[in-house]
């Protein structure tokens, strides 16, 4: 029986690199594999999702209008499975749509990627997998101090430590760094002192 998994984890984790190997392993067993995005991640294209480490596949985008279930059913019915790159971008209604896929197709759905934004606060698509998902597991990722990463601080321009703007700003390395609870809090206090 097919399943919602919901795979999250701070920034370097290896969420997209795990997605892209999940998506071979299917593959190598003769399964057809839809590999999908959110639109609004185009900072390796519009059309691909790449990890960190270089691997990279074509991937078929997701406007925030579009009905997962219906581009499933009209333009994907073959497929096996769908992986789902930085889910935390779909909607609240594209989560349940995934589910229903799960549940009406009985096709397993694997979604990669944050639980939260840079305020530590959850993305709108990553509670709706909190809420609904049958398997949930987290990938861990690791502070400079040692400890277990799970801030996902945000960098101005000058490399100071941000909490105020939009919930949503792409970027990478340049832009972000995972940090335990602890250092991003010190870190704060420093910079504002």
């Amino acid at each position: 029986m097919a399943k919602l998994y919901f795979k999250f984890g701070a920034m370097g984790c290896s969420k997209t690199a795990q997605a892209l190997i999940t998506k071979f392993n299917y593959e190598e067993r003769n399964m057809k594999v839809l590999l999908l995005k959110p639109a609004i991640d185009d900072r390796d294209g519009a059309d691909t999702v790449k990890s960190r480490i270089g691997l990279q596949n074509e991937a078929v985008t997701v406007k925030e209008s579009e009905n997962v279930y219906d581009k499933y059913v009209n333009e994907f019915p073959d497929c096996n499975v769908i992986i789902v790159d930085e889910c935390q971008f779909l909607t609240p209604e594209q989560v349940d749509q995934l589910a229903d896929i799960v549940i009406k197709k009985d096709v397993p759905v694997l979604c990669f990627g944050l639980s939260t934004d840079f305020t530590t606060h959850l993305f709108p698509g990553s509670k709706r997998l909190f809420e609904i998902a049958q398997s949930i597991t987290e990938i861990k990722s690791v502070c400079t101090c040692g400890a277990k990463a799970t801030v996902n601080a945000r960098l101005d321009g000058r490399g100071r430590v941000v909490t105020e703007g939009s919930q949503v700003c792409i970027g990478g390395n340049d832009r972000y760094v995972a940090m335990c609870r602890k250092c991003w809090l010190e870190r704060l206090a420093k910079e504002r002192s």
